[in-house]
């Protein structure tokens, strides 16, 4: 806690504010560690807290405030509540807030703050907790993955996989399924009624406690003669991803850095054009990507940080959650019972066991 409203301390200190205010879902538990959501639809959750350089405050409606005490709030933070029919949130923190102020939701006379580069880089306790959901999200993939039949939909399989993630608390934001026809079609396999067939990508990113755990997993029936290859080749562009991800974070290098390497390593594997077909991946934390990198992002690379490097091969696809240090690469979305791979990474000196192809 001190780490992070050092970081507030800060933020006030550089834009000569008297306080400032989050809502969002994502940044609330970053630093409280409990959830102000009820829809997971709604941007803005049903409570902000807010940080005015001496302690933190939780203003909500008296419809929440009760809950938010009793289960969701850490001890000696001051909640004040309106009436749910009085004010909406932006109204009730103006009216109860110092001025000058920033929140990161919209609050009438305030400025505007994103809060991505507050939660960068992660601190001990976020590394704690993350390591719980990474194992425990992986643990929930892999089950479902190792029950799955050819004759199972895709729809099905999903709404198994949000089951047994929510038995661990942990909300399944993402989840994707994709069988042999249409994880060769489409990179977001979003579930259809479609059977799996020969094979399956399952891909979530789930949220606990604020946190983001992004996976996939491939799972083959019968033999495809390309499926190993076009896997080993992603796995090896994530590879070089997360070795690049290290070096440039120790440099203070920036994302475009990073995404030069993961396009030269699709180039030194015979994909040069494979990049252009989905997204690569990112930072990842109390958002599922707090950036995802691009040729021409200049968002700092931080360290100690999880990154979810995503590559995908036409029907193929790795992807985990890992920390990176400066001293190395610590899986988080790992169990230790699913078949791995050596992966080498292209221009560097790494090599990474990462997730390969359950055959049932």
């Amino acid at each position: 806690m001190q780490t992070k409203l050092g970081r507030l301390d800060r933020l006030l200190d550089d834009r000569d504010l008297a306080s400032v205010w989050f809502g969002r879902p994502n940044t609330f538990a970053w630093l409280l560690g409990g959830s102000n959501v009820v829809s997971d639809g709604a941007a803005v959750g049903v409570a902000a807290v807010g940080y005015d350089g001496d302690g933190l405050t939780v203003v909500t409606d008296n419809i929440e405030a009760p809950r938010l005490r009793a289960e969701e709030l850490p001890d000696g933070v001051a909640v004040e509540s309106a009436d749910w029919y009085a004010a909406d949130l932006g109204e009730a923190v103006a009216e109860r807030s110092p001025t000058p102020a920033a929140a990161d939701f919209d609050v009438p006379g305030f400025e505007s703050v994103d809060a991505g580069d507050l939660r960068q880089p992660l601190t001990e306790a976020d590394v704690a907790a993350y390591r719980e959901l990474g194992r425990d999200t992986a643990a929930a993939v892999e089950s479902v993955c190792r029950d799955l039949d050819p004759g199972d939909t895709e729809r099905a399989v999903a709404g198994r996989l949000a089951g047994v993630l929510a038995e661990r608390s942990i909300a399944a934001l993402v989840v994707l399924v994709g069988g042999a026809e249409r994880a060769q079609q489409y990179r977001h396999y979003t579930p259809s009624d479609a059977e799996l067939g020969e094979y399956a990508l399952v891909s979530v990113t789930a949220r606990r406690a604020g946190l983001h755990a992004s996976c996939t997993r491939t799972v083959a029936f019968d033999p495809l003669s390309w499926l190993d290859d076009r896997h080993a080749t992603a796995t090896r562009v994530e590879t070089s991803a997360l070795a690049a991800t290290r070096e440039v974070g120790r440099e203070d290098g920036v994302a475009s850095d990073v995404f030069e390497r993961i396009q030269s390593a699709y180039a030194a594997l015979d994909r040069p054009d494979e990049w252009r077909a989905h997204h690569q991946g990112g930072a990842a934390g109390y958002a599922g990507r707090e950036w995802i990198a691009t040729p021409t992002l200049d968002a700092p690379v931080r360290l100690p940080m999880g990154y979810a490097w995503n590559p995908t091969v036409q029907g193929a696809k790795s992807e985990d959650t890992v920390l990176v240090t400066d001293e190395g690469f610590e899986p988080l979305t790992t169990t230790g019972e699913w078949p791995t791979r050596t992966a080498e990474a292209v221009g560097a000196d790494v090599e990474l066991e990462r997730h390969g192809v359950l055959r049932l």
